[in-house]
């Protein structure tokens, strides 16, 4: 039996890039750091890299942030449930203030219910300014269930969690309500860089896209998901930045959106889950805070947009890699042999 004592494993990590980046949350050229054993992603994401570059830059926009989390309570009945969440709901300024008293940056966005027979789920969603706000929004969670039980003594606990909220699990409801960042990361593609770096055209890719994310993945049954391997280029991020890494089942479901514009590709990845933080990642680890002080997510910034700033990175990293791997499989035979090539 090993004894119980905290080691490190290792894991190789490489700096890829630069990422040219144009907009408002990041902009000008990042390298970053990706922690993986599929050395492969290296050079592929460091490919699409170089197309960032030639093609003017990604264009990273947040549509949405909030962390959720939801309580579960046991009534004695629907109708007695349906009547707890309309006091509940009628007292939203009391339930928004007890939140804030919790943290200084917890602040309630927005409460959503299920009901289901006698029980009562309250989806609670939260910003939690650069945190990714897991232990920040459940906090928050558990003064808002306590004030419940006392304020409805006749309503009983069941969770702190109820899976609505949806941690870690694919749903449907994250891409719907919002659970993280909502980022889109977007590109036009000249031709020549298409043919020069890629080894494809647009034609190709429009269709690979539909055939491949879109039929494949509805005959596998995806859920609100059209990727090739989003989550590939999450983990590596996620690694070597500290994250949570469980976090990429929910963050890898998102779409990649392609569109011949002229002799051109528009290529886009929109992640509507994407849970990260800048604060309270990797607990105090050096390599970590040196990786996130390099690319510029440590800086003295209002609350949030240090984890904004990483967010948009990171679907950077994901648009880079994934416009790379989609583009070798437009030609038969290079997917296998570079693979072969590379982890040799």
């Amino acid at each position: 039996m090993p004894e119980k004592s905290t080691f490190s494993t290792p894991i190789p990590t490489q700096w890829v890039g630069p990422i040219l980046f144009k907009g408002d949350i990041v902009q000008g050229e990042i390298s970053v750091p990706m922690t993986t054993y599929e050395t492969p992603l290296w050079p592929s994401t460091a490919r699409g890299a170089g197309v960032s570059r030639h093609s003017g830059g990604i264009q990273v926009t947040m549509v949405d942030e909030r962390m959720s989390r939801s309580i579960a309570i046991r009534a004695n009945s629907g109708a007695e449930a349906y009547a707890a969440w309309q006091r509940i709901n009628a007292q939203y300024e009391t339930v928004e203030s007890l939140i804030k008293g919790t943290s200084r940056f917890a602040r309630l966005v927005g409460l959503n219910r299920q009901i289901a027979g006698n029980l009562l789920f309250i989806r609670i969603e939260c910003t939690t300014g650069d945190a990714s706000g897991h232990n920040m929004v459940t906090k928050a969670a558990e003064a808002v269930l306590e004030w419940i039980l006392t304020d409805q003594p006749h309503l009983t606990y069941s969770s702190i969690s109820g899976n609505l909220c949806t941690d870690k699990k694919a749903s449907a409801v994250n891409g719907i309500l919002g659970r993280g960042k909502y980022m889109i990361a977007e590109l036009e593609i000249p031709k020549k860089i298409l043919t020069r770096v890629l080894r494809t055209d647009a034609d190709k890719m429009v269709l690979l896209n539909h055939e491949k994310n879109y039929v494949g993945g509805n005959l596998a049954g995806s859920l609100r998901s059209a990727n090739a391997h989003f989550a590939n280029m999450l983990l590596a991020f996620y690694l070597a930045t500290g994250q949570d890494a469980a976090n990429i089942i929910e963050g890898s479901q998102g779409q990649v959106q392609c569109e011949k514009r002229g002799e051109n590709l528009y290529f886009s990845c929109t992640l509507p889950n994407l849970i990260m933080g800048s604060v309270g990642a990797g607990k105090g680890n050096s390599v970590v805070e040196n990786h996130l002080a390099q690319m510029g997510c440590k800086e003295d910034r209002n609350p949030g947009d240090n984890a904004r700033r990483l967010a948009a990175i990171c679907a950077g990293v994901v648009l880079c890699g994934e416009l790379s791997l989609m583009a070798a499989q437009t030609n038969p035979g290079e997917l296998v042999r570079t693979h072969m090539e590379l982890e040799r």
